[in-house]
């Protein structure tokens, strides 16, 4: 019946705590592998499916069996009250001694996972400059520190456990011996020998196996009090009326913004607004507030100041889902997910469209990449993409950004692993996005994808400093020397596009 009880909790609230879980980053500061949400709900649906809830359950029955207990002789009451009273300082005490190991152990779990995590997704970095023992020797530590609270924690339950049942099988016997004297006084019956020990028992039964269940019941009250705490500080949002789709213009509006729970500000006080069938090129120094911008655009990070509007339609005006459809982002670190090549195009659709996802493809002229794969669309390409090159990835990624068509498609140096070859994809791919009538954001380092943009924009410490056509913008970089890039450098080796022709 618990497990029943378990799984019926498991089908109403998991999609919730996943919900929570993917869109947590995007609000607090994540700790850790960012996946204790998923432990704290498995700890609860484990207490509730094991033998705990059944001990709680038993609790209220010992104010019967104590009543029985007097009517049998009040001798053998007192014993059992005070038999109770001793086991309900033991449980205080272990509930004492296990609180605090508890959550220490849950935080020291949470650091070594993502300890673990951390490592294997840089294991390249690691075996390529020798950093293996030392990171084992950093492992070692933390493993064993999560080790030593993990015995603590599990020595002071497992030692008030057996004191208890070694307390109780003593009562259990003095409860006999109670009955014994009684019965030689001539006070009661034989069978207040048994019977007085079977209730006496059977009283402080619930007792002992709350005690040895403790530890378990603590973990799920604080798992229970973080999964309460996050639910609560990302609820659930009931969709807002859906809006038309964008086709007119994107505008930025003095937005300043920053990471999530974030003491300071990255990016303040930019302003800029693009008309259907441009495409604006962002440019300045690393660390500049380029990324910050984008993140600021596709909603990840909160807009503390202004306002980001599609069509005059604030982006927290949109239904989170409903938006996506209508934008392609293309990230600075590229992560696929486990799937086939069509999936991770599709974004994993329910009613994934063939067609929609040729088209794409297309878009991002990878189609014939796809097709050299060894089951082409159908490719399975393992967690994070491994079985792909970074080159690959990105350009697959780049067809994810533009499937369906979206309206807006943000790039974040999309061509940082890309060579000759897909540099001019990339370039075509831009082109064919403002044909259509869609806006295309793009952060550059490398100058050459400059050449499909007709705005530009240029950051510096966090603020816009220039903001116009791409040829004026460029002419004021190159004149200036507090404003030199690895772009601004180049940028009289550009081949702009004017009306369609390439002119020096």
């Amino acid at each position: 019946m618990l497990v029943r009880v378990a799984g019926a909790l498991d089908e109403m609230v998991n999609g919730r705590v996943f919900r929570a879980l993917i869109k947590a980053p995007l609000k607090v500061k994540i700790g850790g592998d960012g996946l204790q949400p998923l432990r704290d709900f498995d700890q609860i649906r484990t207490f509730l499916s094991g033998m705990g809830p059944t001990a709680m359950f038993d609790l209220p029955w010992l104010p019967f069996y104590l009543v029985i207990c007097f009517l049998f002789h009040p001798a053998i009451g007192y014993i059992a009250i005070g038999g109770s009273l001793v086991l309900a300082i033991l449980t205080f005490l272990t509930n004492q001694g296990t609180r605090t190991l508890s959550k220490r152990q849950s935080e020291a779990a949470n650091m070594r996972n993502g300890f673990a995590q951390s490592s294997i997704r840089n294991s390249e970095v690691i075996h390529a400059m020798g950093m293996a023992g030392t990171m084992a020797e950093i492992w070692d530590r933390k493993n064993g520190e999560y080790r030593n609270i993990t015995r603590q924690a599990s020595d002071v339950g497992n030692g008030y456990a057996t004191l208890s049942k070694i307390f109780r099988i003593a009562l259990q016997s003095g409860t006999l011996a109670t009955g014994a004297i009684l019965v030689i006084q001539g006070q009661a019956s034989s069978g207040i020998i048994i019977a007085g020990s079977i209730l006496t028992s059977r009283a402080l039964a619930p007792v002992e196996a709350a005690i040895g269940n403790w530890r378990g019941f603590v973990s799920a009250q604080q798992s229970w009090a973080r999964l309460a705490n996050l639910l609560k500080t990302i609820p659930e949002i009931q969709a807002p009326l859906a809006l038309a789709a964008p086709s007119k213009q994107v505008t930025v509006e003095g937005v300043a913004s920053g990471p999530p729970a974030g003491q300071r500000l990255v990016i303040s006080d930019i302003s800029f607004g693009l008309k259907a069938g441009s495409a604006l090129g962002v440019i300045g120094y690393s660390a500049s507030g380029k990324s910050s911008l984008a993140r600021a655009m596709m909603g990840i990070w909160p807009t503390v100041r202004g306002s980001i509007r599609l069509d005059g339609a604030a982006l927290d005006q949109w239904d989170g889902d409903a938006l996506g459809r209508h934008i392609g982002y293309l990230p600075q670190d590229v992560e696929l997910f486990s799937g086939t090549v069509a999936q991770n195009i599709c974004r994993f659709a329910k009613e994934m469209s063939p067609e929609a996802v040729v088209t794409a493809a297309r878009a991002a002229r990878v189609h014939d990449l796809i097709l050299r794969l060894p089951n082409g669309y159908e490719t399975e390409i393992g967690e994070g993409g491994a079985a792909l090159s970074a080159g690959q990835r990105q350009r697959i990624a780049l067809a994810r950004a533009l499937y369906g068509e979206p309206f807006l498609v943000v790039l974040d140096e999309p061509n940082s692993n890309l060579d000759e070859e897909g540099e001019r994809a990339l370039s075509a791919a831009i082109m064919s996005v403002r044909a259509r009538g869609g806006i295309v954001v793009v952060i550059a380092h490398r100058s050459g994808v400059l050449a499909v943009c007709d705005f530009v924009l240029m950051m510096q410490e966090g603020r816009m400093i220039a903001f116009g056509p791409k040829e004026e913008v460029l002419a004021r970089v190159s004149r200036t020397e507090a404003a030199r890039t690895p772009i601004a450098e180049r940028v009289a080796q550009l081949k702009v596009v004017v009306d369609g022709n390439a002119a020096e």
